[in-house]
């Protein structure tokens, strides 16, 4: 869920379009007024739950979106539009004028998640890229709602971040937080009271600083501070979210490995939920670095010429998770450092197969590549 990832040279800016699901009260909107509210001068484009497109960005009350929404009555999301007309919406958020950084699409509460996603993924857009499958879990209600909804252990299954919300209302709090780490297959899992997550789990918040001529949230929010206003005391544990996360800078100055590179990415750790950055290749690809977005089971490369000059050739990866073991994982990158000076015949086609299918040619590595 990287912010504003590059397809290659000469290509759109990719726009991360995040789907945020999870059953009736669970928490969602609050979850997302969070994000609206700490978005770190991060413009959020969103897609609501009466299916409303509009642009959020330094509104005074961050849930009202005002006339812009466009209401489909009370349809879910998932069977009320299909992929095409999904499309528009997300055509009219993506446009470079808007300055959207991420979508997020707040499904209603009795979505189908998968559906969602499969919207997504099928969007002909060149400017979106999925970013990820979030699902948000009431604590307090979770027994209850499984044996009303069984479904909730598919969605779980699929989902790339689970947000274990409203733990401070949950008597047996630590006994659902193993029950949903059980259910999800190795999704990062966070606990959470009032919705309130990092932002860096799904977006590159900016600086608001670089923010000129419009007031933003966190604008808002320093003035409140400073006379001692915007009322709820809970406000003062923000900056020690209850829902810490790891996260892991890995650089090396010798090319990586294609195939072990592949193969770690293919077993990567349970909770290990973003990976973003750029990494070379060496004599498997001189001609490209490749930017890699990894969320979830996600995973995409996008090929980009080298800038001319003497810049060093880095790979350069962060890696983001809840649960993760740091040192195990550099020293699996580690192992993944190739210094030999010639590339075997066939070592980037696990690679290419991450690439989208615009870049490939009928499935076999584009020469372009300069693979061998």
């Amino acid at each position: 869920m990287s912010q504003s990832s590059s397809p290659g040279p000469g290509g759109p800016q990719q726009i991360p379009v995040v789907v945020l699901a999870g059953f009736l009260g669970s928490g969602k909107t609050t979850l997302l007024n969070h994000l609206l509210h700490r978005s770190g001068g991060t413009r959020i484009g969103a897609v609501v739950n009466d299916f409303g497109s509009i642009e959020i960005d330094a509104m005074a009350v961050a849930g009202a979106l005002g006339d812009s929404t466009v209401s489909l009555g009370n349809g879910c999301l998932c069977c009320a539009v299909d992929a095409g007309e999904l499309d528009v919406y997300l055509e009219r958020l993506a446009d470079p004028a808007t300055g959207i950084d991420v979508i997020v699409i707040e499904a209603s509460g009795l979505a189908e998640p998968q559906e969602l996603v499969r919207m997504v993924l099928a969007s002909e857009n060149p400017r979106v890229v999925y970013g990820g499958l979030v699902e948000v879990v009431d604590a307090a209600e979770f027994l209850d709602t499984r044996q009303r909804h069984p479904e909730i252990d598919r969605h779980l299954a699929m989902a790339d971040l689970v947000v274990v919300n409203k733990v401070d209302r949950a008597e047996e709090g630590e006994r659902v937080l193993g029950l949903v780490r059980s259910l999800s297959e190795g999704a990062a899992v966070v606990a959470a009271t009032y919705g309130r997550i990092d932002p860096a789990f799904l977006f590159d918040c900016r600086p608001s600083e670089e923010r000129i001529g419009q007031l933003s949230f966190d604008d808002l929010h320093r003035h409140d501070d400073a006379h001692g206003e915007g009322g709820d005391a809970r406000e003062d544990h923000l900056g020690h979210l209850h829902t810490a996360y790891d996260s892991v800078a890995f650089v090396s100055d010798l090319p990586m490995n294609p195939r072990r590179l592949l193969d770690f990415l293919d077993g990567r750790s349970d909770g290990l939920y973003r990976i973003k950055g750029y990494v070379d290749f060496g004599p498997h690809d001189t001609r490209n670095r490749y930017s890699v977005h990894a969320v979830g089971r996600f995973l995409r490369f996008y090929p980009e010429s080298w800038a001319p000059g003497d810049e060093p050739r880095l790979t350069q990866l962060v890696l983001i998770g809840t649960g993760i073991d740091a040192a195990a994982l550099t020293k699996e990158l580690e192992a993944c450092k190739d210094d030999a000076p010639r590339a075997d015949e066939h070592s980037m086609w696990g690679v290419l197969r991450y690439v989208p299918d615009k870049e490939q040619a009928a499935g076999e590595p584009d020469p372009s590549y300069d693979t061998p």
